[in-house]
């Protein structure tokens, strides 16, 4: 007899059914994890070398682990097994750290989610570019032609589609573009790998060096390996979703041991991924390894396969933007109606009725709901993000930033943090010497990769902008 699993929500009087297995979590934590990081891989493990690069991938695969390890049991509170479940990560933190913890972890995991939307509109956008510079050095045999357009007008085109989805009621509407942008994200990681595979089998020689890439300017040497950091932070970030995730499993067993096998499993699967598609990738190229393994002028045959592996990169970012969007745009629009709760124009909503084919009475017309409120407050968001993408438009840099802002206070201060609070370990014990130690050398790591894509995004700026004092 199958046992069923139902929470009940106080506050809202809604009952939650839980059906999730440790498999079920498992492709969660995957699909969260596995994502456009992975194109930059190459180039990172070409920053940090054949040495350091696969030893800061299993650094930052055991620290995530760790810490998720100590996040899934802050479920429930006060009890990890037997407490009350908090249904969001920011729950969680006001339950174990009180409301002035809130704050910091609100403006940490919104200003996370923000910049992930603006990294998407960016790295859509240059696979976008890729299909067409692909087809174009195809048929015009390397030689000749418009081959690398601007990236401008397909961001305004990606923010446009992004605009017409987001007028939807919620994720359940779009759920089977999430099915599918799963589905997507691991094609276009394979097609990477076999290219990158191919591409080493192509020469036999196992390329780059012990030590990295070298550059003639030091400083220029650790800036990358800064934004190297970033973007693995970036790659392994999946914190701001996992109360989310441990949310569905249904219990017995307890959901903290069902999440950390889980939180083992996918984050496993993962790390041995990252170290074959890294590793293949640099063995391929060596120490020129291109930032994005698809767009950055590395594959340009069989150019059917580049472009399908492009497309699924479309396809991916096209529903990962609503996954994130989705709680920015429910959180501006809880806090507008809150602040102004009898504005007509807030809380009203209007019913279009769209005309289909008579194919039967009952499905002569279809009704829409439009609410001002959201399509004014969506509309801003998506059309600033777009903006402030189009103003900069560097892949590596935006995800090693992103990484960077996300890894320290999401992935390792509150879980610990709230660990501490758990367990009531006093100040000065070994136990809290260690956890401050392990959290400060990642904030450390956090505060080193921000200023290296700081330096790389006003160095790009530098780059784009035109001569002034030319001739």
């Amino acid at each position: 007899m199958e046992r069923r699993t139902v929470v009940y929500d106080a506050e809202s009087g809604d009952e939650h059914e839980r059906q999730g297995t440790v498999w079920t979590a498992t492709s969660h934590i995957a699909a969260a994890v596995v994502g456009s990081g992975v194109l930059a891989l190459a180039w990172t493990v070409a920053q940090l070398g054949w040495v350091v690069g696969p030893l800061v991938l299993l650094g930052f695969s055991c620290v995530t682990y760790y810490t998720s390890a100590l996040l899934a049991d802050c479920y429930r509170y006060p009890d990890p097994v037997e407490g009350a479940v908090n249904r969001e990560y920011i729950d969680a933190v006001r339950c174990y750290l009180g409301r002035k913890s809130v704050v910091l972890c609100g403006c940490a995991q919104y200003v996370n989610l923000w910049g992930t939307l603006v990294g998407y509109t960016i790295t859509a956008s240059t696979s976008m570019i890729a299909v067409k510079r692909v087809n174009c050095f195809h048929r015009n045999g390397g030689v000749g032609g418009d081959c690398n357009p601007s990236g401008s007008t397909y961001m305004v085109v990606f923010g446009l589609f992004q605009l017409l989805l987001s007028q939807l009621p919620s994720l359940h509407n779009i759920a089977w573009l999430s099915v599918v942008a799963v589905a997507t994200s691991f094609g276009y990681s394979f097609i990477s790998l076999g290219l990158c595979a191919a591409k080493w089998a192509s020469h036999g020689d196992v390329r780059g060096t012990l030590a990295g890439a070298a550059i003639d300017v030091p400083r220029e040497k650790a800036f990358n390996v800064l934004l190297a950091l970033g973007n693995i932070a970036f790659s392994y970030t999946f914190a701001d979703v996992l109360i989310e995730i441990q949310d569905t499993l249904r219990a017995p067993p307890a959901e903290n041991k069902t999440m950390k096998r889980a939180s083992f499993y996918g984050l496993g699967m993962t790390t041995v991924f990252y170290l074959l598609l890294g590793c293949t990738g640099y063995a391929a190229f060596g120490n020129d390894a291109p930032g994005n393994i698809l767009t950055g002028y590395a594959f340009y045959e069989p150019f059917w396969l580049v472009d399908i592996a492009n497309i699924c990169v479309i396809v991916h970012l096209i529903g990962a933007y609503q996954v994130f969007a989705q709680p920015i745009f429910a959180r501006l629009e809880s806090c507008v109606a809150c602040r102004w709760p009898d504005a007509k124009f807030i809380n009203a909503t209007y019913y279009v009725r769209l005309p289909w084919p008579r194919s039967s009475p009952a499905a002569a017309t279809t009704t829409v709901a439009v609410a001002p409120l959201k399509l004014v407050l969506r509309t801003i968001l998506i059309m600033f993000t777009t903006l402030v993408a189009m103003l900069l438009p560097f892949f590596n840099a935006v995800l090693g930033l992103i990484g960077a802002l996300g890894f320290w206070p999401l992935s390792v201060y509150f879980p610990v943090s709230m660990h501490v609070a758990r367990l009531k370990i006093r100040r000065g014990e070994a136990r809290w010497w260690l956890l401050q130690a392990m959290s400060f050398v990642c904030l450390l790591i956090s505060v080193a990769a921000s200023v290296g894509s700081v330096q790389d995004i006003v160095h790009n700026l530098k780059a784009a902008a035109p001569f002034k004092n030319s001739g």
